[in-house]
Formats: structure tokens, sequence, C-alpha cells
């Protein structure tokens, strides 16, 4: 590996050449700091002002957009940055020794900074999408290392220390496979190219509207939002002169444990993007984007591919099919390390630039979406059922599932299982037949506990595996997370608690301060120095997150503590010591900063005097 060139001498052509690329547009400041990040490594201040001035914004406002974004990096980093995913899954199959290992070797410590031109900085980061073949490692954030283990962590550490380029590690330890263990509607069919298309033209933009509103197709990314009912809002929107109506593919599934739409992307690209198709012709909408979480970078070359066959065969581009004013294209959007982007006003926000905060609705994205167009929000898999609906009709869609959950859903099942990867089935399955079909039912594996829809979802233990998948009983965006009897539910939840802390993105106070104290709680019990007190804080603080908070972020990020202080306490209880109290204790006198967190008085003072 030849000597790294310094940022000094690679950032003014980087950054001359993503604004060209990009016309110098604001909303494509993500996307100009990505490419420019790609050539330098690190983004220092005198590339962000550059780029500042290219586009006629502010420096600090680059810098606040850069700082947002978990792979944007405002400090050195090494000639080749590693981040292991942290998701608990991860952990439970040794990663965090692993990195300890790999760390030792190289002689660096994680998360801390590195000269400009060392060999490698290893950090850590949330769940990237790999919990089916874990422990892996995402590598610059265009490459992925899976089934890592002691031997391939002793020959890592080797090739990095001897500099060989990543283009040269071996192809095995980069290979990304996608296990589909059970298929059903979508995963069982030959990608759409054209024919689902072809049937709403001819049936006609009204009546495939009336297709999908028979069909009852629900969003597939947990809220379960009627699909008919968004695009009519949408397409019944005023349309600013000279707009467009947009239509936008969720990619950015960031729930940890959730990788069912990586492997739709891998393995339906084409039906993907016929969904998106089909929307657009109900909507008479002329732009599309697929969000693509940063974390899937490596789908990106294969997406771009099939893109460019669509618009070859006439299925993407102007005049689609022949027909004239029937022009759509889609632009593939990277992300760049944002679990609040998975919201789909966060989504909107990042695709045009900024910072991922969520918007305050009303208006909704359908009335005011992107660059203040009519626009549709829906997640990959909800484009994939979409095209099959156009294809097949909405009655048939609507007899498979439950009455009022139709259709099939995905999950990406992982944890202590035999056979971690995808299982589709129709709505209405049991918790116990997913078990029993994943290998996690045998009397060495005694599951105590399923996590269902990731830590957003819910926790259930061993006496709910009767309840069924669906928006009647177990709404899911689907992660599938299986839990044995060996490990500590309390640090499960411990581990989710620092995930949403993390990830939280400080728009509001609730949220901002209440995860991070949550977190001190959770790290407090874990040291041994809990009591009574702290449990009845944590509880107070779960009500309060539920109730005030800015977006679903907050509101569910206690989901994970509710559910084992439920099911699980004696996972806590061994944490406990009996408080000690003094004179004149008044418990509620002691909770009111936590009460405060809402913003009526400054929380830091909680933090500092309780933390």
């Amino acid at each position: 590996m030849s000597p790294t060139p310094s940022v000094r001498e690679n950032a003014p052509g980087a950054v001359a050449r993503a604004l060209q690329r990009h016309g110098g547009r604001k909303d494509a400041l993500v996307q100009i700091l990505r490419e420019v990040q790609a050539e330098t490594r690190w983004l220092p201040r005198e590339a962000l002002a550059a780029i500042a001035d290219g586009i006629g914004l502010t420096p600090a406002i680059v810098e606040g957009v850069a700082g947002f974004y978990r792979f944007f990096h405002l400090r050195p980093v090494g000639a080749v940055h590693l981040l292991w995913s942290d998701n608990v899954t991860d952990r439970m199959q040794g990663s965090r020794a692993l990195a300890r290992e790999l760390c030792r070797r190289l002689g660096v410590r994680p998360g801390e900074p590195v000269v400009d031109g060392a060999p490698a900085s290893v950090g850590f980061t949330s769940c990237i999408g790999l919990g089916d073949q874990g422990p892996a490692v995402l590598v610059d954030q265009h490459q992925v290392l899976t089934r890592m283990d002691e031997l391939r962590v002793a020959e890592l550490a080797d090739l990095i220390q001897a500099r060989t380029p990543v283009a040269d590690w071996p192809v095995a330890w980069t290979q990304v496979e996608h296990p589909v263990h059970r298929a059903d509607v979508l995963l069982g069919s030959p990608p759409l190219r054209g024919s689902a298309l072809r049937a709403a033209l001819a049936r006609g933009a009204d009546a495939t509207l009336d297709e999908v509103a028979t069909s009852k197709l629900r969003g597939r990314g947990g809220a379960g939002f009627a699909t008919a009912h968004k695009w009519r809002l949408c397409r019944q929107a005023p349309l600013p002169a000279g707009a467009t109506r947009v239509v936008v593919c969720n990619a950015d599934e960031g729930e940890p444990g959730t990788f069912k739409d990586r492997v739709l992307l891998a393995r339906q690209a084409d039906t993907v993007f016929e969904g998106m198709t089909v929307a657009a012709h109900v909507l008479g909408a002329r732009r599309g984007f697929v969000y693509l979480r940063g974390e899937y970078r490596h789908l990106l070359d294969e997406l771009q591919t099939v893109l460019a066959r669509r618009r070859d065969d006439g299925l993407l581009g102007r005049r689609i099919l022949g027909v004239d004013g029937f022009d759509f294209d889609v632009d593939i959007h990277l992300g760049a390390g944002a679990y609040v982007c998975g919201e789909e006003s966060s989504l909107i926000e990042s695709l045009e630039g900024k910072r991922g905060t969520p918007r305050i609705r009303p208006p909704f994205p359908v009335e005011k979406g992107y660059l203040g167009q009519p626009t549709i929000v829906n997640n990959v898999e909800t484009f994939c059922a979409a095209a099959h609906v156009a294809e097949r009709g909405g009655a048939w869609f609507a007899g498979i599932g439950t009455p009022h959950s139709s259709g099939t859903k995905l999950h990406a099942v992982s944890g202590d299982v035999e056979y971690p990867g995808v299982y589709e089935y129709p709505f209405g399955v049991p918790i116990a037949q997913i078990l029993h079909d994943c290998g996690a039912t045998s009397p060495s594996r005694r599951t105590q506990a399923v996590q269902v829809g990731g830590p957003s979802g819910l926790c259930l233990a061993a006496h709910e595996f009767d309840r069924r998948i669906g928006f009647e009983d177990l709404p899911t965006a689907g992660a599938f997370m299986v839990f044995d009897h060996s490990r500590d539910m309390f640090e499960t939840a411990r581990g989710f608690a620092h995930f949403f802390a993390h990830e939280s993105c400080g728009f509001c106070t609730p949220c901002r301060v209440g995860t991070e104290l949550v977190v001190r709680r959770m790290d407090k019990l874990a040291e041994g120095h809990g009591s009574l007190f702290d449990e009845t804080e944590l509880r107070e603080l779960e009500s309060l997150l539920h109730g005030t908070t800015h977006c679903g972020l907050g509101a569910t990020a206690t989901n994970p503590l509710r559910d084992t202080l439920r099911h699980f306490r004696p996972a806590y209880e061994r944490r406990l010591r009996s408080p000690t109290f003094t004179p004149g204790f008044d418990l509620d006198a002691e909770l009111e900063p936590a009460r405060r967190v809402t913003g009526r008085d400054d929380p830091g003072a909680h933090l500092e005097r309780r933390g």
C-alpha cells in the first residue's frame, strides 16, 4: 500500500470534482461530502470551507451537517478505518473480544484519534445489517468483512501492518450471503421486469390505485399506514408550478437486527424498482430516489447496474414502454450513518442535503416533501408488494394473510438459532412457528426471549410465543432476534439503551437528555452501585419518554427497558442494593429533575447531580 497523500494535497481537486458533478446544488451536500471524503479520507475545515463556498452556504452549516452523520470524519482516520458492528447479536458472537484483540495487535485504542496516515483506526458502529453472518466489520464505509474469528483477526492485523490494499485481502472475508430459508410471494417469485408495469398501464392509473386499495396493503416499515391512502393523498395534493410528485424508497433499514431489505435489494432489485415505477404511474411522478443506508454501500454498484439495464429496456427514463409523457427515473442517494433517517421526514431532510432532523408535521410529506413537492416514502418491502399487487390484482393479495394484515411479511432472524437468515410468511404466523423453523426450539437452545421488530419493537417471553405476527397483534419492521437462557436480558436492554442514546438526533430535550439518563442508570446498575431508587427512576423515565418526545425514536427508546423489567426482573434484582434512606428523604422531590426533562427547567443540573 503506497503512502496516503495528505488531505491538503487531495482536498482542492476532490472538492472541485464533487461540486462539478452535482452542479453546486445545496441539496446535494451530503453526497458532495461523501464523495470528497472518499478521496481525502477525512474532512478538514479547509475542505468544508471550500464546499461551503461552492454551494453558497456558511462553513458553520456545512460543518454542522458533516458532524451530524456517523460516517463523516472531522479528524484524521487511519489508512484503513475499521468499524465493528456493535449490535447485541454481534456481541453474543464475540465481537467485542475480537475487536480488543485486533486493537492489541495494531497498537491502537478503539475510537481514539490517530495521526494522519496511520496504518489503521478502529471503532464501533451500530448494526450494519449483517446479523446473519457476524461478527461483521465495515471497512472504509464501502466494504464489509463477515464471520470474523480469531484466525481472521490475526491475519487481518498482519495485512494492515504490511499496508496490503483492501482489494488484495482474501475474497472469502468480503463475501456477503443472502440466505433465504422460507420464501413466499416476494422472495419465491422471479424478479419483475416489466410485467407489473404493463398490467398497470393497461389498467390505468385510477384502476391501479383501486387495486392497491383492494389489496389492503399496509406499509412494511412497522407503522402499517395504508399504502393506497398515502398514494391518494399525494395524488390529491396541490402541485406547485414546475414541480413534480416524487417517489422515495426508504432503504435505510437501520433498526438493529434487521437485514431483510438487504436481501430484497440483492435478490429482487428489479421488483423494487418496478414497484416504484408503478407508483410513479399512479401519481404522475417524474422523479424517484432510493435512500440507501451507508452501511449498504457494497450493494450500490449492482443496483446501478440494474437501473442501467431497466433504462436500456425502456422500463425507466423517457417514454417508459413507449408511452408519451410517462417519464420517470430513479437516483440512488447514499446515507452517511444516522438511524433517525429511517423516519420519513428525517430522510427527506437528508435527501435535501441537511441534518437528518425530523420535521414538525403538518405539513406531511405527501403534501410538501422533497424540495416542497408532494412525496411518498415507502420502504423496500412495500414497493415489492405493490409491484405484485399491480401484476396479480388486489383481491389475490388480500386473500393472503389475515383480514386486517394482508400479504406476507419478511423476518430477519438472528441470534441463538441454527439457521439465521430471512423467512417469509403470510401474516398471522405464530412466533412459535418461526422459532421452530429457524432451529431455536431444541433442548440445548431453550429460548427465553424474542425481540420482535428490533429494539423499538417488543421483547417477548416464553409464555407469549403463541402470539401472532400481524397488525392486530404483533406489528414488526422485520427484525427477529432470539435469546436463549444463557443470555442476560439486562445486558440486552442496556445495549439497546446505549444504541438509542447514541442515535438521538438531539432535537428535543426529552429524547436527548432522557436517553442519556437511562444509560447512566443502566450503567450504574451494571457496575453494582444501583438501588431500588434507580429502578424507580428508570420507570419514571420510561413513562416520560413515551409521552413527550418529538418523534418515534424517543417514544420507543425505552421499550426494551419496559419489557425486560416486566418479564425478566430477576436480571435487574441481581444488580440492586437496598436504598439508604436519609431523614427527610422525599422520593418525589428526587425524581422531579427527571420530570423536568421536558425542558421547563434546565435538565443539565440533573445530569451533574445524579450522574
